[in-house]
């Protein structure tokens, strides 16, 4: 027996990271011929043309609001929710809220963000969406823990499912003349791509020296609102460090095939992010599986991954930590080759089949539990 998922969030030509999640996660759960739709949020600007797999769109303010949408949703036998604080209408996303409460489906309510200090509203918003699922998926054991210490939900429905990764290892790796450092994704404050720089400029004495691309576009909200500022003071700061040479910026959104040639060309990922928050990395999730060292800051996902795994971590905004990590992989005969061989065996249960597959299985669960006249299934 097959079922059908709808799934609600924001999703390609949309660039941000719940878009290429959602995108993933609906391709291989709705491959093979099993049948699913996309309630695709919308921004004020996005790109609203018809998009395959598309059979809603909720923008700010269109025509039925949260009620079409989930009119929508109902059609299908599970609904797969994404959840970030401020990507639905209403303060802090709170139409999301009415929308579960109304759906007679199964509803699997997706995590990204797990706020250590909500302010009192975001807390018991995510406690009423908790009491409103049916089941909540966080992305990592410590986005579980700080849910189910700092929230009012019930553990029972808790479930930890890995963020997918592509297979990036079917194309093989590319050393370039010149040893890499990469950072990539989504560009804007908190990044903590400065550190980066400053680390850069403390790496002489390497022969030869290594380059370091800055891979992807402006995230669309800072660009809304800042322009290229935070791009341009990167610009200005690696010319005061004298680093200028050394550093390439590509800032184009990617598609797989050119991101995991781009990430296998890598000889060291770097995750300087500023943010002590963090409990789910896409990107760390990419490059673990792509089979890269990492040197990342102590944000809790790394923290969680690479403490026995395949990277180094260094304190929140201390360049001579950061290039001293840095210099250790590149130098110190047979670590890259030990980092990465530690997670060898992690590597298939992060790809997105494996990923896809524990989905199924919860909803298969949460189907089984509902009365026979409320599942509608596909022979």
């Amino acid at each position: 027996m097959a079922f059908t998922y709808g799934f609600l969030s924001t999703h390609p030509p949309t660039q941000c990271g719940l878009a290429t999640f959602n995108s993933a996660l609906a391709a291989h759960l709705t491959g093979g011929g099993v049948f699913g739709g996309i309630v695709r949020v919308t921004a004020e600007g996005d790109d609203e043309r018809p998009q395959p797999g598309v059979v809603h769109t909720w923008t700010p303010g269109g025509l039925g609001g949260w009620r079409a949408a989930a009119t929508a949703l109902e059609s299908f036998d599970v609904a797969i929710v994404q959840h970030e604080y401020g990507i639905y209408p209403g303060r802090d996303g709170q139409d999301v809220l009415p929308l579960l409460r109304c759906l007679t489906v199964p509803s699997i309510v997706v995590l990204h963000t797990v706020l250590a200090r909500p302010t009192p509203r975001q807390k018991a918003l995510l406690e009423e969406i908790g009491a409103a699922a049916d089941a909540i998926v966080t992305m990592t054991g410590t986005a579980r823990d700080r849910l189910t210490a700092g929230y009012r939900v019930d553990t029972g429905k808790v479930f930890v499912i890995p963020h997918g990764a592509a297979d990036h290892m079917r194309v093989p790796a590319q050393r370039r003349s010149r040893p890499h450092l990469l950072t990539w994704g989504l560009l804007g404050p908190g990044k903590g791509i400065e550190w980066a720089l400053r680390a850069l400029a403390l790496l002489g004495g390497l022969d030869p020296p290594p380059i370091y691309t800055i891979a992807g576009k402006t995230h669309p909200k800072v660009l809304e609102h800042q322009g290229e500022t935070y791009r341009d003071g990167l610009y200005e700061l690696a010319a005061r460090l004298g680093v200028s040479t050394a550093v390439r910026h590509d800032p184009v959104y990617r598609d797989q095939d050119s991101l995991s040639r781009l990430v296998r060309s890598a000889d060291v990922v770097v995750l300087p992010y500023d943010s002590a928050e963090q409990v789910t990395s896409g990107v760390l999730i990419e490059a673990v599986a792509a089979g890269v060292p990492v040197v990342a800051t102590s944000f809790p996902h790394a923290v969680e991954l690479l403490s026995s795994g395949p990277g180094l971590l260094v304190p929140h905004g201390d360049p001579t930590e950061l290039a001293s990590a840095v210099r250790r992989v590149l130098t110190e005969p047979g670590l890259a080759g030990k980092l990465t061989g530690r997670t060898r065996g992690l590597i298939p249960t992060l790809l997105w089949p494996a990923v896809a597959a524990r989905y199924d299985g919860l909803v298969r669960s949460l189907v089984a539990g509902r009365p026979a006249p409320a599942v509608a299934m596909l022979p």
